[in-house]
């Protein structure tokens, strides 16, 4: 015959109770309010036209380099929307605090277009040297703006 410890499984079941509790508890407090609108998703559904694009050339440098500057036009008016919107949402005092975030985000977009310019050439990289510079200049424009959207999922 087996002895069982009572107050031992009493520990163990309120154990077990409160870590059943917290998890569903977090499972709630995870949950995206289903009536915000999905800006991100709007966002990914624009930008398709311009992927599209990219992706269907082949062996073309100049569509590559035009279909990456279009691409960086949206992406630049994406970013500014996503900005004013958030903006829009924001008291004075946090308005401010943005303002000086966007400066400081610009500063390192210039310093990182730098960096892209003057490493991706095509005495190191060849003919390739411009795409991969449209591509990293898109992915770090296209960071802020999911960054600014994932802001505005807030309001």
């Amino acid at each position: 015959m087996v002895k069982v410890n009572t107050k031992n499984v009493y520990v163990w079941i309120k154990g077990l109770l409160l870590i059943s509790l917290s998890l569903l508890m977090s499972q709630v407090s995870a949950l995206d309010n289903p009536d915000a609108p999905d800006f991100i998703g709007e966002f990914e559904s624009r930008q398709q036209v311009f992927l599209k694009e990219i992706n269907s050339l082949y062996n073309d440098s100049r569509g590559y380099l035009i279909a990456y500057d279009n691409y960086q036009r949206f992406l630049d008016d994406e970013l500014n929307k996503a900005y004013r919107f958030v903006k829009s949402k924001l008291s004075t005092d946090r308005q401010q605090e943005l303002i000086n975030s966007q400066r400081n985000w610009i500063k390192f977009r210039d310093a990182e277009f730098k960096l892209i310019n003057n490493t991706w050439t095509r005495q190191n990289f060849g003919s390739s040297a411009g795409i991969s510079r449209g591509s990293y200049r898109c992915t770090v424009i296209k960071d802020r703006v999911l960054q600014l959207l994932h802001y505005a999922k807030n309001y």
